[in-house]
Order: structure tokens, then C-alpha cells, then sequence
């Protein structure tokens, strides 16, 4: 018999790893007298159950309390237990470890087309239990794969703290170069208008918000099972739906207050096309590190804000351009 990683798997086990033969076996016809006479000196990882098999077939499972209460000459297959759950090998350990759960038993039988493979007892059905509501737990924290992964990402030294996210900002520190290079490039729009200058940091800032809680969403759709597919479209949706609203908005507040309304629409025109990218762009990279076996926890921050900046960026000072000649 064999038990669980208390810390979780990186890879699901199935039923065939828990189990045990040396478990009382008897033949349906044995008197029950004869069968705890057996269990008399025997040496059980489990002897809650008596196995009622005939030759390898499974018969059915037999309560050892049940076979204390009978008459001695009782069939022990006369006691076997109704109703009672049997999984296959291949079967997932957790399935395996529910079924006894939903039928309120303590042990269950591992069956191979009819024949007994073996039995999983309570100690291993409970450390099965145990470790996946850990490895549940740790996914819904938003780590990935394990809680020994969440260990080791959590409580790891700094340099190997260094290793896993200086990377990521570099590309971000190589962003921001970069960003200031397309600013510089409109230098001269900026010159004529200085008004356009005072929305860059909000249209960026509007845009990195949106993108940061699709992000979110994403990667802690991904830390629990639930595929890209099933959020892709809603959040798409969401996003042109959020920069319509905040785009018409900052329209109308912007041509209010400051009375120029052509880099209003600029500004409005702007949140609308960089809020819709902002989502589409937070929803691929999380997806994209994660394909490539690496945590989106670390990578698809940085990485995220810096080409939403400079699209944001871009897209701002290129309608502005356009709208205010």
C-alpha cells in the first residue's frame, strides 16, 4: 500500500496506488466463526472489512462488526454489505476518495473487470482527502500545479526571488525606454496642443486597470482548471463594453471642463481602442506563459503593462495627432 504525497502531486494518481491485499480475505461459504478465527493472529492493513471473494472474483464487502454480530455458522456471504462502491484502477484517487465519502463507507474496493485488485483503507483514503483539499487550497490562492509549488515559490531565498522576476522587469525597464521613444515622436503634436500631454498618464493608467483584472481573472482561472475558452469571450465583451462607458465619459468631461473637444475625442477615442487591446492582450500572455510551463504569476505582469503602455501610448498620441491638425 502506498499513500499520498502529503504535499500534493504534480501529476493526478489513480486508485491502484493506494491499495492493499493484505487485507481478510474469505469465501463466501465460510461460516463466520471460521472467518474471525482467521483474523485471529493475522497481520492487516486494514481488517474493518472482510473481502468476500470467490477464487478472484469480488463477491462483496462484509463489515467486520456485522460478522461479530452473527451466529457462528453464518455464511459470511449472508453479511455482505449492499449497495457498497467499487472503483476501477485507473480510477482518479480523489473520485475513488468520494465515492467512499458519498456512501458513507470507510473503505472501497478496487475492482478490475469483476476480479479483486485490492482494497484502499481509511488511513489511505483520508490522506487522500487531505491532500487534495491542500492542493485545492493553494489553487484557489492562485499558485499553480502544487502546494509545494506555492511552497517553494512563497518561501524560496532571494537570490532565486531575483532569478524568477528581475528578467521580466527588464523587458519592462526596455518597455519604458521604448515608450519614450514613441512619446518623443510626437513631439511636436505635444508642442502645438500641451493640453494632450495632461491625459497621457490617465488614458495609461485606465487601460493598465482594465488589463491588470482581466489578468487577474485569468490567471486565477487558470491556477483552478477553468481553460481560457470558457472566460475569452465574456471578457472580451466586458473590456469593449468598460472602454465604451469610461471612453464616453472622459469625452464628456474632458470637453466640459477644458472646452476643447477635439482632444476630447481624443481622449475617448483612445480609452475605447486601448481598454478593448488592454483585455485581449491580458488574456493571451497569461495563457501564452502558462503553455510554456512557466508561472503567469511572475511574467505576465510586467510583461502585460509594458505592451499595453505602449500600444495605450501609441494609440492615444496617434488620434490625437490626427484629430487636433
Amino acid at each position: 500500500m502506498t499513500s499520498p504525497d502529503p504535499v500534493g502531486a504534480d501529476t493526478a494518481r489513480c486508485a491502484a496506488d493506494h491499495v492493499t491485499r493484505r487485507v481478510p480475505l474469505a469465501h463466501p461459504g465460510d461460516p463466520a466463526a471460521r472467518v474471525l478465527d482467521a483474523l485471529r493472529g493475522g497481520h492487516f492493513d486494514s481488517a474493518s472489512t472482510i473481502v468476500v471473494v470467490d477464487g478472484d472474483r469480488l463477491v462483496g464487502l462484509a463489515p467486520t462488526e456485522r460478522v461479530l454480530d452473527a451466529d457462528p455458522d453464518t455464511p459470511v456471504g449472508s453479511l455482505v454489505a449492499p449497495g457498497l462502491p467499487t472503483v476501477a484502477p485507473s480510477t482518479d484517487q480523489e473520485q475513488a476518495a468520494w465515492q467512499a465519502v458519498q456512501h458513507g463507507v470507510h473503505t472501497i474496493a478496487v475492482v478490475d473487470r469483476g476480479e479483486f485488485v485490492g482494497l484502499i483503507p481509511s488511513e489511505a483514503l483520508l490522506a487522500i482527502l487531505s491532500a487534495e483539499h491542500d492542493e485545492d487550497m493553494v489553487r484557489l490562492g492562485g499558485f499553480l500545479n502544487s502546494k509545494s509549488t506555492a511552497q517553494t515559490t512563497t518561501l524560496e531565498p532571494v537570490l532565486r526571488r531575483l532569478w524568477h522576476r528581475l528578467p521580466w522587469l527588464i523587458v519592462g525597464l526596455a518597455g519604458a525606454l521604448l515608450a519614450a521613444i514613441v512619446v518623443g515622436s510626437f513631439e511636436a503634436t505635444l508642442a502645438d496642443t500641451v493640453l494632450i500631454a495632461f491625459f497621457v498618464p490617465g488614458v495609461v493608467y485606465l487601460a493598465d486597470a482594465i488589463g491588470t483584472q482581466t489578468e487577474a481573472l485569468v490567471i486565477r482561472g487558470l491556477a483552478v482548471g477553468v481553460g481560457i475558452r470558457r472566460v475569452a469571450v465574456r471578457e472580451i465583451v466586458t473590456g469593449v463594453l468598460l472602454g465604451t462607458i469610461l471612453g464616453t465619459v472622459a469625452f464628456l468631461l474632458v470637453g466640459v471642463l477644458w472646452q476643447d473637444w477635439r482632444v476630447a475625442l481624443a481622449v475617448g477615442v483612445s480609452l475605447f481602442a486601448a481598454s478593448s487591446i488592454a483585455t485581449a492582450v491580458a488574456l493571451v500572455l497569461p495563457w501564452l506563459i502558462d503553455r510554456m510551463g512557466r508561472d503567469p504569476a511572475f511574467g505576465s505582469g510586467p510583461l502585460a503593462t509594458v505592451l499595453q503602455d505602449l500600444l495605450t501610448v501609441a494609440i492615444y498620441l496617434a488620434t490625437a495627432t490626427v484629430l487636433t491638425r
